[in-house]
């Protein structure tokens, strides 16, 4: 109860900030299991997502759903949201100082909600939590910040215009259960506590596919 009546207030606070850009759309704050393990972050809301005020509702949203079935959750199990709580103009990119406006709010949700793995979705989420990283290279593996497992994937979109990028988003989908399973290792694991940013040993990395196969 006290999660919920904190969304409700920092919504609420997000409504009232009127120094906000974007503020020509509706705001998507974001929904699912407040106390989820998995927090899925986008970029933006989309055309879809402005008119029902809900994340990840239009054909990327659809394909996200149908990685978290494949998987053996549900939408319900997860908590789904974006950096930037409002649509830019005709679906382009957030601009760095939306992004930056909007920061403050993101970083307040997710230290309410506490998951213990953030799925950034998409390049643009990726960089918030890991201005060094590139999605093509860095998506699927599992980084550390703080008490928190960055789990970097391709947007849902893009899978959509690739069916190479759409295997290999089904492929790292499929470690995040393994993942879980293995989070206090793996947060406690002593060679990634000075480098919080630092890629996994590729030790655990097998680990986590060994899971992976037990798992699925």
């Amino acid at each position: 109860m006290e999660k919920q009546a904190a969304l409700l207030d920092l919504e609420k606070r997000i409504v009232e900030d009127k120094n906000l850009p974007l503020r020509e759309g509706n705001l998507v704050f974001g929904e699912g299991n407040i106390n989820c393990d998995v927090m899925f972050i986008g970029e933006a809301p989309g055309f879809h997502e402005d008119q029902l005020k809900r994340p990840f509702v239009g054909r990327a949203g659809q394909l996200l759903d149908k990685l978290i079935i494949m998987v053996g959750w549900k939408r319900e199990d997860v908590y789904i949201t974006n950096i930037v709580k409002r649509r830019p103009p005709e679906n382009r990119d957030p601009l760095p100082e939306e992004i930056e406006a909007y920061k403050p709010y993101l970083k307040e949700q997710i230290r309410i909600i506490n998951p213990k793995i953030i799925a950034p979705l998409g390049r643009f989420s990726m960089n918030y939590f890991l201005p060094d990283a590139k999605i093509s290279r860095d998506q699927g593996k599992v980084f550390r910040i703080k008490d928190k497992l960055i789990v970097p994937l391709f947007h849902p979109a893009a899978a959509l215009r690739g069916t190479g990028t759409l295997e290999a988003l089904k492929g790292s989908f499929k470690k995040l259960p393994a993942i879980i399973k293995r989070y206090d290792a793996l947060v406690a694991a002593p060679h990634i506590h000075e480098e919080p940013h630092k890629e996994l040993s590729k030790e655990q990395n097998k680990e986590l596919e060994q899971e992976q196969e037990r798992l699925l």
